[in-house]
């Protein structure tokens, strides 16, 4: 199984080129504290002898001093560089290690468990074709909250192929029972991650159990060794060699005869002759040359570091990108994107940061922190900043345009990082989403469509104030589910009408049977629906008419969107402040039975956050108040601000 060959006595120079061709996988180890990741790379490098006699036998004396088999021989120590990696028998950073076996080259990234190293998780999966998640077979671990985030983090940073391996079964005396327990519990939550290729192996790292030949402990188990998995998976198909890309990373100008433009191809093929585009100009050439240090290339591809050459003279500069004129990326300065926070500092939306991306550094912020992801539930929870560790889908706006992909469709074009501007240190990772897929989800943005003009009324502002006696105006009633702002909002209207006042009720449910019947209820549909409510709100003030609209509305960021829409001197804030407890009381259709019981998810006050607005114009305590009091505060309120 090493690398060793019969080639080597007799034709050395066949050997390395074998060698030399053989196709590399990466791959990383990652799951919980104590799962066994150190110790089954330590089996993987001492099964393939790729451990020199000197270092094996210096791992065998600080076995004894620092080990945890009991004085033998402890192969997690391999990795466990660190001094207080092997005083405290666990991972801080990550590890890489390198081997081979007659089929294949490997490196192996060996990442920490502890969840306060998330951040080295992240950066050790980076660049990885394959994940082993390795999951302690034992009664009171399996599928524990690190998994669950390691897994998330895997799924989020489009690792297709994923090895689960249940390891410690020597501990449970190799039962199938234990086993089929685990693969059900893992595979009950990874349904909502996107693992399209996923294989559980039963292993023992310690003992060697399924690593190299299949174990006679466990005959019940039929399926293929880790071993022979890590040798045979397919990852050829996995590169993206259709959309031509690459960043331009330097300009080679040795002397005046030569001009040349170094970069990685981050996907895709060229070849002399190719016609390209660079961006964000958008001038044209064709190629010239594809210079290496081993000498011209007919063509290159994905991920070769090459230096082209161009048939016409155009200003190319660092940050550009070279591309096909008919394979396009995105070129914006807004797009959204997952984002990993690698800093102890909260990351604080609107505040300036370097984002790198691929070879061009420029200024931006996060404009928007959309939601954060909880990574035990995969629940969208509303915060206002993220912390260490923490992910979240944000809105990024740069200083200047980007040429960009989605990152499910090319990672090299499709991730950033984000740098602190005085200290210059890395603080968070970000995925870009996919345009379609984000637009799709949220449309609080989005421009009009172009050649749609806006059009005036004949009937201006001021003759519809003077016929209806009143200014328009919209009063958004927010609170939990069942706190009363249906029966407020028709109490004001009977008021404001049996005034002869212009006025009309906009209720979420209505709305829900109607214009937003295609709508759910997670994040990013509540956000939909207030967004459409508020749409029809503007139109019906632009009328002249007062609108009261009753909404659960429950995230901050949302509300403000919707001031802005229907404009802030026309949009007015009245928290239908009541407790959970009398919600709960009052609750004639159910909805929070439901919502423990799991039928409905996401919903405010029982699996998801309600934000109590930041400063309403009113607070309506509806445990104090009834609901005719409540509607005459809020007359009360239109009255003193000379709306009626």
């Amino acid at each position: 199984m090493s690398h060793q060959s019969d080639l080597i006595a007799t034709d050395i120079d066949a050997y390395l080129d074998q060698h030399e061709n053989k196709e590399l996988l990466r791959f990383l180890t990652c799951g919980s504290v104590d799962d066994g990741k150190s110790t089954l790379i330590g089996m993987l490098l001492y099964e393939s002898k790729m451990i020199y006699e000197d270092q094996l036998a210096a791992i065998e004396q600080a076995s004894a001093t620092h080990g945890t088999t009991g004085g033998g021989f402890d192969p997690a120590l391999l990795t466990d560089g660190l001094k207080a990696e092997r005083e405290q028998g666990i991972t801080i950073d990550v590890a890489y290690r390198y081997f081979s076996t007659a089929k294949r080259k490997f490196i192996i990234a060996d990442c920490p468990g502890h969840e306060q190293y998330t951040r080295n998780m992240a950066t050790g999966a980076s660049t990885c074709d394959l994940a082993i998640i390795l999951i302690d077979a034992r009664p009171d671990h399996g599928v524990m909250t690190q998994t669950k985030r390691h897994s998330f983090i895997v799924s989020l940073l489009g690792i297709k192929h994923v090895l689960i391996a249940v390891n410690k079964m020597d501990l449970v005396d190799y039962s199938e029972d234990r086993f089929n327990e685990i693969v059900a519990d893992y595979k009950d939550f990874a349904t909502r991650l996107d693992m399209p290729d996923q294989h559980f192996v039963p292993i023992s790292a310690l003992k060697g159990d399924n690593l190299l030949k299949h174990s006679e402990n466990m005959p019940w188990y039929e399926g293929s060794t880790l071993m022979h998995h890590l040798e045979n998976v397919h990852i050829a198909s996995d590169r993206n060699l259709i959309d031509f890309r690459m960043p331009v990373q330097y300009v080679n100008r040795p002397n005046l005869n030569f001009r040349g433009f170094c970069g990685t191809i981050a996907s895709g093929v060229v070849k002399k002759g190719d016609e390209i585009m660079t961006l964000p100009s958008k001038k044209t050439s064709r190629i010239k040359s594809i210079v290496t240090y081993d000498g011209e290339l007919e063509e290159a591809f994905a991920p070769l570091s090459v230096t082209l050459t161009t048939e016409d003279e155009i200003d190319i500069s660092r940050g550009d990108m070279i591309v096909r004129p008919d394979n396009l990326p995105t070129v914006t300065d807004k797009f959204e994107a997952n984002i990993v926070w690698m800093a102890d500092e909260p990351m604080l939306p609107g505040k300036e940061y370097w984002i790198k991306h691929s070879s061009k550094l420029a200024a931006g912020r996060v404009g928007t922190l959309r939601y954060r992801i909880d990574v035990n539930t995969l629940h969208r929870d509303a915060a206002p900043t993220l912390g260490l560790n923490e992910i979240g889908r944000c809105q990024v706006q740069l200083n200047q345009p980007v040429a960009l992909d989605g990152y499910r469709q090319n990672k090299g074009t499709g991730a950033f990082i984000v740098i602190d501007r005085v200290s210059n240190v890395t603080v968070g990772a970000g995925m870009i989403l996919d345009r379609k897929a984000a637009d799709e989800s949220d449309h609080w943005d989005d421009e009009a469509r172009e050649g749609l003009e806006a059009r005036t009324s004949p009937v201006t502002p001021e003759e519809r104030s003077a016929r209806y006696g009143q200014k328009p105006v919209t009063v958004l009633l927010t609170g939990l589910p069942a706190a009363g702002k249906t029966p407020i909002a028709n109490a004001i209207e009977r008021m404001l009408f049996d005034r002869g006042r212009a006025v009309t009720v906009i209720d979420g449910q209505n709305m829900r049977r109607g214009l937003s019947r295609d709508l759910g209820f997670s994040v990013d549909d509540r956000s939909e629906n207030v967004r459409r409510a508020a749409e029809v709100a503007k139109t019906l003030n632009n009328a002249g008419l007062i609108t009261v609209a009753a909404f659960v509305a429950p995230h901050e960021a949302v509300r403000q969107k919707a001031a802005e829409v229907v404009g802030r001197e026309r949009f007015i804030v009245a928290h239908v402040a009541a407790p959970v407890e009398w919600c709960r009381e009052h609750d004639d259709q159910g909805v929070y039975a439901k919502a423990d019981s799991g039928e409905l998810a996401d919903f405010p006050g029982v699996s998801a956050e309600y934000e109590s607005p930041i400063k309403p114009d009113l607070v309506l305590k509806t445990h104090e108040l009834t609901f005719d009091e409540c509607a005459a505060k809020v007359v009360e309120l239109l009255e003193s601000r000379g709306i009626i």
